[in-house]
């Protein structure tokens, strides 16, 4: 009867634990398909509710590293227009750390004017929300187009640098 009760409790307390981390899973997805219809539908607020106050923003273009505040100036203007950005999730990856306060993610995602595009990123869990704390957003290269693009962007930093 000891065995039987013992087993019980380790069932339970593993069942337990694989809720708790589906729970995670669907808070940290939840907080990204938020982010996404917030900037959709140029919500600022809720929008840059969504990041830790550290947070850092990678852009497309190697210049943009910016901090939240930083990254706010620049989308306010954008959104003061009603006018944010559209990215369709549809391949999303997450993962944890062990202590299950850090989750990572990558997604490829879809937009109208750049196609696919690729974002990556850290949330960190503070209280019960997820917050993130570094989001970047690439444009994947197919590597048969790789050697021709870097070209492009060799020959365009050789125009703008000084003579």
């Amino acid at each position: 009867m000891r065995y039987l009760l013992l087993g019980f409790l380790l069932l339970c307390l593993g069942v337990g634990t694989n809720v708790s981390a589906n729970t995670d899973k669907i808070s940290v997805n939840r907080t990204l398909d938020a982010l996404h219809h917030n900037a959709s539908v140029a919500d600022f607020q809720g929008y840059f509710d969504l990041y830790h106050d550290s947070a850092i923003f990678i852009g497309t273009d190697a210049s943009e590293v910016w901090n939240k505040e930083t990254f706010k100036a620049y989308a306010k203007p954008h959104f003061d227009k009603g006018t944010g950005w559209t990215y369709l999730p549809r391949n999303r990856h997450i993962y944890f750390s062990s202590d299950r306060n850090v989750a990572w993610f990558d997604e490829l995602l879809d937009n109208k004017s750049l196609g696919e595009t690729r974002g990556t990123g850290v949330l960190i869990k503070a209280g019960e929300d997820w917050k993130l704390t570094q989001y970047h957003l690439a444009i994947p290269i197919p590597n048969s187009l790789a050697d021709s693009v870097a070209e492009q962007i060799k020959s365009m930093d050789k125009a703008k640098a000084p003579l």
